[in-house]
């Protein structure tokens, strides 16, 4: 229900109040602990798309590098040679055209993500 449904009803239906004095502050504490749930779950929320954009951004600056070093392997300067990258080179060289596509998907999600706001 949003707002003006509520407020209608309430026109429509003019609930009794208790006299009660209790009541009033009864209902402040329920507010309260409401505001404070809505806190909470505002702020995993904003935590969890932190840790999203973070992966993202990782996962397209890491996939870039990987794409970058197999494409360019045999231009590569003597620098980077070494058996560990030698072996990551090998393994990744018949993949090589389809390391694009986990980067695309990357920054298409990580644009989507920021985007929608």
């Amino acid at each position: 229900m949003n707002e003006k449904s509520i407020e209608e009803f309430l026109r429509e239906n003019k609930p009794a109040v208790p006299d009660d004095p209790t009541f009033i502050l009864e209902t402040r504490r329920r507010m309260s602990e409401v505001e404070g749930i809505k806190g909470e779950v505002d702020r995993q929320r904003r935590h969890g798309r932190i840790v999203l954009i973070v992966t993202l951004l990782t996962g397209l600056v890491v996939g870039a590098l990987l794409s970058a070093l197999v494409m360019l392997h045999p231009t590569l300067p003597d620098v980077f040679d070494s058996e560990a990258l030698a072996h990551v080179v090998a393994v990744l060289q018949p993949w090589k055209y389809y390391l694009l596509l986990p980067v695309a998907g990357c920054a298409i999600a990580l644009g989507l993500t920021l985007k929608i706001r």
